[in-house]
């Protein structure tokens, strides 16, 4: 009786062991069918902000210190003016090894703004404090916005299942 007992015992507990190894594919991110620059534009679209441009693609490794070699594609939009801090980007990392040092550049990228403003204009210095990092798979966002959680909202959708 009680080898059947630890028997039972066994099974349950060797059942247990599988199921908390078992891989949950339900937390991989969906690919989005829109290329970063048209995420970018519907998030403009769906959420008012100033007025943005495109960064130049000669001036990507100098503002985010990265080569953008790194990246598949990209969308990049900083203020048109320098009185504003509002910037978006969505950088499409080409090898998931990169993604950690892309997070790290764009941290730095935010610093460099937070130190920019720090005593220049104390609204848009709060702005830049608050920015948004935020990554699914090989995708990178990252945004200086008022409204910034509006923003990452709409991102997010890109990537539920259709």
């Amino acid at each position: 009786m009680k080898k059947l007992q630890l028997l039972f015992i066994a099974t349950i507990i060797g059942g247990l062991l599988m199921a908390g190894c078992s891989k949950d594919d339900t937390t991989a991110p969906v690919e989005p069918k829109l290329t970063p620059n048209e995420m970018v534009e519907e998030m403009l679209e769906k959420v008012e902000q100033p007025a943005l441009m495109e960064l130049p693609a000669e001036q990507v490794k100098d503002i985010y210190n990265i080569d953008p070699e790194k990246f598949e594609e990209y969308a990049i939009r900083i203020p048109m003016m320098n009185v504003k801090t509002n910037e978006i980007a969505i950088l499409k990392v080409k090898n998931t090894e990169d993604i950690s040092e892309v997070e790290e550049a764009v941290k730095q990228r935010a610093e460099m703004v937070k130190k920019q403003f720090e005593t220049y204009l104390p609204d848009q210095f709060e702005n830049a404090k608050n920015y948004k990092l935020v990554t699914k798979g090989n995708y990178v966002l990252f945004v200086i916005s008022e409204e910034a959680d509006e923003l990452v909202k709409v991102y997010d959708s890109f990537f539920k299942q259709q």
